[in-house]
């Protein structure tokens, strides 16, 4: 058999699959879903997150916890200097609104024979008080009384405080907040004209406006950008974020706004906006919120506004540094009737009622921002700064009660920028550099601050002239020389000094540390043998420095800081004319020991804060004694001559007819002016200098005792002054103002004298 081989035929390889891969739109679809995941994850994150921040800041205060500060508050008495038309001027700076009939707190309305108010705070809160003026027959001018609806008299009605400022931080604000039921018509829907006028209807952002924003920016050719903010927008962004311009802010922005909207009803979230919109500045205090705009823009109350002036305050709103009437008029005044067109076609106000307030003057008032005590904020806010974020701790807000008589401040005001011009008229026009000035008046018993006024501009100048400028008090401490000699006197009974002594008003050289030094008298003037009184009155040189080494020129540095409360100067001969350093604030402090009967009232602005009406702070520190009441007295008594027969006289030329003591200062060269004047209760200091401490040419009887009287005349004109009593161990009876002995019969010169008791002269005088 033959073999037959069989072959197998190999099996044929398969070909490998590729894995098919997905079509493309899957792949698309997952990557989209998986953004779409991400994304809302992420905004899920971000809605909690913003949602918690803004919660957070509701349950706080969409509005940051600020600092209040308020002046001392308005007190009516019978007799006070006060008649309708002033306590009505009174009443507006406190934000009262007039009517013709007042039926709520706040309110206040002017009849024939009175003037009826309900106060918004004090024991008559909400109550109407009626305030009863004399007639012009029986000297009119000042109140009769104040009476209740029955009729029943009231001794003091007191009236709200005056709010000065809002600190926040390092920012100065001021705002008023009105709730939107009292706020008028005419201004809410002003600003809604101008600003949002679907704010009732969107959801806190405008899709509408949006829109039309984004067509004007893309196709129109203004040279900005137009914006498309809700009011709830621009609510956020000025309390919540940070005005940077970048897309993230813009949508967070957005995002918060929504949120608001469904936290808060749109009423409450309207009412937020206008109390807080910012207005532009004031010097260097920011207005925020209707109210305040129409106390800043127009002097007005809220609810006194005329439609013109509502429709200017919110054309404000979108640039209130370009729209402001004050600065610019014209674009004021375009702005505004745009306002009230928009008005008109959106049906909120009658063509009639848009055109009449189209003819309206602008009516804006002159910047105020000098107007309301900006030193004396300055001056409070470097002594509780430190502790303002302690007292934040407290719940509520931060209350601080300052001891500023808004209306003294005012006077003080119009004392310096009047005096100011004089001066500059007076050293031949308005050159480039101006003198510079600085009042600050007292109250001596207790040391509270009534008005600081620290330069001519506080828009020009910060620098508080008042706290900071040093500067040489020349005559200013000579008292101090007569007081430290006072008592020696009294704790050595063998030297007898009095303010009948005669001293040898001569030219004389004397000798210190081996060296000469021959002082002169201003103006070349020597009186010979001249009396203690006489000589402080006009404030001669050579007798200061004699009684001066009497005294003890270390005694004399010693008292004067002691008085002062600053550092002691060097004990020289010429510490006696004023040759060192001071600042007013020191020289005010100083004179409360003269004015007090011999204690020093420590000077304080801050009279109590509180936080959430919790008492965190009360200022209690007491006078000290620094002379015996009986040596003050006698100073005080010897400077009642200043003013009646010495380097003063013109205030009493001027009109200033009440009883005072006071002293006239010059430095060196006619470089600084001083005059300090005070009464039992108000003391005020004021000095009158080139910052640059070149000469002012002119001496304190000239420069500042102007400033002092005007500023005296009118804030004593509302008070009953009370007179100078002496203490016991003080002896009053009329010498010879020429010799300082016992006055005779009939004598001429005759002049009632204060001596501590027992060094009263016993001999007569023969020479009249």
């Amino acid at each position: 058999m033959g073999g037959t081989r069989t072959t197998r035929s190999r099996p044929k390889r398969r070909a490998r699959r590729r894995p098919r891969r997905p079509a493309a739109w899957i792949r698309y679809g997952k990557t989209l879903i998986a953004l779409v995941l991400v994304g809302a994850a992420a905004a899920l994150l971000a809605y909690r997150t913003l949602s918690r921040q803004l919660d957070a800041r509701l349950a706080a205060g969409l509005t940051p916890p600020a600092a209040m500060v308020f002046g001392a508050p308005l007190e009516l008495v019978p007799g006070l200097g006060l008649d309708p038309t002033g306590l009505a001027a009174r009443l507006d700076e406190l934000g009262y609104a007039r009517r013709d009939l007042a039926r709520r707190a706040g309110e206040y309305a002017v009849g024939p024979d009175a003037l009826t108010v309900i106060p918004r705070e004090g024991l008559q809160e909400g109550r109407l008080a009626r305030v009863r003026f004399a007639p012009a027959g029986a000297g009119g001018g000042h109140v009769a009384a104040i009476e209740t609806p029955s009729g029943r008299r009231v001794d003091r009605l007191a009236l709200d405080a005056p709010h000065l400022s809002t600190l926040h931080g390092r920012d100065r604000r001021r705002r008023r907040t009105v709730p939107l039921a009292e706020m008028p018509d005419d201004v809410v829907r002003a600003v809604l004209a101008a600003e949002d006028h679907r704010f009732f209807g969107h959801p806190g952002i405008d899709a509408i406006r949006i829109a039309g924003a984004a067509v004007t920016n893309l196709t129109g050719n203004r040279s900005y950008l137009v914006g498309a903010s809700t009011l709830t927008q621009q609510l956020i962004k000025n309390t919540l974020l940070t005005p940077e311009q970048t897309l993230w802010r813009k949508l967070r922005e957005q995002a918060l706004a929504l949120l608001l909207e469904r936290r808060l009803p749109k009423p409450r979230i309207l009412e937020m906006y206008l109390n807080e919109v910012y207005l532009g500045h004031r010097g260097s205090f920011a207005i925020h919120g209707v109210a305040q705009g129409a106390r800043a823009l127009f002097g007005k109350d809220l609810g006194n506004l005329t439609l013109g002036e509502a429709a200017t305050l919110a054309g404000l709103i979108r640039a209130p540094q370009t729209h402001a009437p004050h600065r610019h008029p014209e674009r004021a005044r375009e702005r505004r009737n745009g306002v009230l067109q928009a008005m008109v076609d959106l049906g909120l106000v009658t063509p009639d009622r848009a055109m009449v307030a189209a003819r309206e003057p602008l009516g804006g008032v002159a910047d105020p921002a000098d107007r309301e005590a900006p030193y004396l904020v300055d001056f409070v806010r470097s002594r509780v700064g430190d502790h303002l974020d302690d007292w934040r701790d407290h719940s509520g807000a931060l209350r601080i009660e300052t001891t500023v008589d808004l209306h003294l401040q005012r006077l003080a005001e119009t004392a310096v920028r009047e005096g100011l011009d004089r001066i500059a008229d007076r050293r031949g026009g308005r050159p480039a550099v101006r003198p510079q000035a600085a009042l600050v008046a007292v109250d001596p018993r207790s040391g509270a601050i009534r008005a600081m006024v620290g330069g001519s501009s506080y828009q020009e100048s910060q620098l508080n002239r008042v706290e900071h400028a040093r500067r040489q008090p020349g005559s200013v401490i000579k008292p101090f020389v007569y007081l430290a000699a006072f008592e020696r006197a009294a704790r050595e009974p063998g030297l007898r000094f009095t303010p009948a002594s005669v001293i040898d008003d001569r030219p004389t050289t004397f000798r210190f540390g081996g060296r000469p030094w021959r002082p002169a008298n201003y103006g070349g003037v020597y009186d010979g043998p001249v009396t203690a009184r006489a000589a402080l009155a006009r404030s001669r040189n050579v007798a200061a420095v004699k009684v001066g080494e009497l005294a003890g020129f270390g005694a004399v540095a010693d008292l004067w800081a002691a008085a002062s409360g600053g550092a002691t100067p060097p004990a020289y001969p010429s510490i006696v004319l004023g040759a060192f350093e001071s600042t007013p604030l020191e020289v005010a402090a100083a004179y409360t020991v003269l004015a007090n009967r011999g204690d020093r009232a420590p000077l304080h602005a801050v009279s109590r804060v509180t936080a959430g009406g919790q008492l965190v702070h009360r200022a209690e520190d007491r006078p000290r004694p620094v002379a015996r009441p009986d040596s003050a007295f006698l100073v005080t008594s010897m400077l009642r001559s200043t003013l009646d027969a010495g380097t003063a006289t013109a205030a009493r030329r001027s009109g200033f007819a009440h009883d005072a003591a006071g002293k006239t200062g010059t430095s060196n060269d006619l470089r600084d002016a001083w005059f300090v004047g005070f009464t039992p209760a108000l003391l005020a200091v004021v000095w009158v200098g080139m910052d640059d401490n070149r000469p002012l040419g002119l001496t304190g009887a000239e420069a500042a005792l102007p400033i002092w009287t005007a500023f005296m005349r009118n804030a004593l004109a509302e008070r009953t002054v009370p007179e100078f009593m002496p203490p016991p161990g003080v002896t009053l009876f009329d010498v010879c103002a020429d010799t300082g002995l016992r006055a005779a019969g009939g004598c001429p010169r005759a002049v009632t004298g204060a001596f501590a008791a027992g060094t009263e002269p016993g001999a007569r005088c023969s020479r009249h």
